[in-house]
């Protein structure tokens, strides 16, 4: 029993984020945060959070059942874009988690989007970059074909 501990103690350092796959309602899998000994996140571990995928989205709930407006709006926009494989961090289930990313990208809100590592912005950027087109030549960039040009394609052929 004692090895355990001791083992478990190693492991689970304080801040350390467990990440796990779990699927969701829709089918669509999500990575879920779990930090034990509680502990606000370094940069560095939200730096390898951010580039677990070619899309990250810290938001309120998951994408299969979002727990705010902006969440949903940004799920919302992903989806008609055909973007359904993303990584996704429910805030809610952490608020050192929560307040990390906040610090992290220096944007007070959340949903907070990743490209490649990189930050987008929030829910305000992601739909002003759909509306524009700007959306579609960046997912372009992360070899992601946005199902909004087969949408146009199609109408042009009717």
């Amino acid at each position: 029993m004692n090895s355990l501990i001791r083992f478990s103690t190693r492991v689970m350092r304080p801040g350390s984020i467990l990440c796990r796959q779990r699927c969701l309602l829709d089918g669509q899998a999500s990575a879920v945060v779990t930090r034990f000994l509680s502990e606000t996140p370094k940069s560095s571990d939200l730096s390898e959070l951010v580039k677990k995928d070619k899309v990250v989205v810290f938001m309120k709930g998951t994408p299969a059942q979002p727990m705010c407006g902006f969440s949903n709006a940004v799920v919302q926009i992903l989806r008609m874009h055909g973007v359904d494989k993303y990584t996704s961090f429910n805030v809610l289930e952490d608020q050192d988690l929560r307040q990390g990313v906040k610090n992290f990208s220096n944007w007070p809100t959340i949903p907070q989007v990743y490209f490649n590592g990189e930050f987008v912005g929030g829910c305000d950027i992601l739909l002003q970059m759909h509306q524009n087109g700007d959306l579609v030549d960046e997912l372009k960039k992360l070899g992601i074909r946005s199902a909004l040009l087969d949408v146009d394609n199609n109408e042009q052929k009717k």
